[in-house]
């Protein structure tokens, strides 16, 4: 997945794409799985990082990370 460049988010969740205006509110998950995919981190190592920092299953990060990614190319903020 390659997020493009250009889009933003501020440590409190706001998501902006500077090329459509578009804004978005991002939990803090999201925010998570943002700042790591940013960084190129593969799936498996975006689920270990969430799931140890949110005590959350492996399976739900999994599902839920899946789900964001989807998001992110349904709005046009990645491909």
């Amino acid at each position: 997945m390659v997020l493009k460049k250009n889009i933003a988010v501020s440590d409190n969740g706001f998501l902006f794409n500077p090329t459509t205006g578009d804004s978005y509110s991002l939990n803090a998950t999201g925010i998570e799985f943002l700042k790591l995919l940013q960084k190129g981190k593969q799936n498996d190592e975006i689920i270990a990082e969430i799931s140890a920092e949110f005590e959350i299953d492996t399976i739900t990060v999994e599902k839920d990370l899946n789900d964001f990614k989807s998001t992110l190319v349904r709005l046009k903020l990645a491909e």
